[in-house]
């Protein structure tokens, strides 16, 4: 393959595949952001009673300030944090994403292993998330292949990081959409709904890894062959 068709494959099919899946995730996030819960419950609420029926009635559900979707549980202080959208939203999107949250701190409590090995991985991701491309660069510049071999090990750990993080964020989302319907926090109808916002959300971080492998892969086959 020449080195033009090398580096669309591996830089912009993936961009375009993601450009895809983050109008998917847009779209249908905002979809069901539109259709009322038929309880009436708030995220924050559905967040809460999934806590509590799990025993972590220690584990805090915030609002948080940051924009949408900007939704996550924190290993370290061991919190929820809902947008706004969802902390207040009554609606399906709502109840889905906070629930998902909530999965990731039962996760956590259950010692869940990929989140395990995640954490442990994520001191050298968070480095080489932001080192890798300058390592790279010096060893290009001054022609020092050891540079360029830890630059690519670095980012190999970034890769890594993304990689693991797909089964936390298929089982969070399993884990969501069971204790749903087990507690009654939605209707038959409003499954489907769930699943689909779920979904989108999750193929967000497929997209982001296959990203992150074809970059390797094509930084692997150019500097590879030095």
């Amino acid at each position: 393959m020449s080195s033009l068709g090398l580096y669309l494959l591996c830089f912009i099919v993936p961009f375009v595949i993601g450009l895809a899946v983050q109008g998917w995730l847009k779209s249908t996030v905002g979809r069901t952001m539109r259709i009322p819960l038929a309880r009436g419950l708030s995220g924050a609420e559905v967040a809460r009673a999934m806590l509590d029926a799990n025993g972590l009635q220690g584990v805090p559900v915030q609002a948080s300030r940051a924009g949408v979707l900007s939704d996550h549980y924190d290993p370290r202080t061991r919190t929820v944090s809902l947008s706004a959208e969802v902390f207040s939203g009554r609606s399906v999107a709502a109840a889905a994403i906070a629930a998902h949250e909530a999965g990731h701190a039962i996760q956590h409590a259950r010692a869940y292993v990929p989140m395990t090995v995640r954490s442990a991985i994520w001191p050298v991701a968070a480095f080489g998330s932001q080192a890798w491309i300058f390592l790279l660069i010096a060893g290009v510049l001054f022609n020092a292949f050891g540079l360029i071999q830890l630059a690519l090990v670095v980012f190999a750990a970034v890769v890594l990081f993304q990689i693991v993080t797909l089964p936390i964020e298929f089982d969070a989302s399993g884990r969501a959409l069971r204790q749903l319907q087990d507690l009654g926090l939605v209707s038959g109808e409003e499954v489907g709904e769930a699943r689909a916002t779920l979904t989108a959300a999750a193929m967000t971080y497929v997209a982001a890894a296959l990203a992150a492998i074809a970059q390797l892969l094509y930084f692997l086959a150019v500097f590879g062959r030095r």
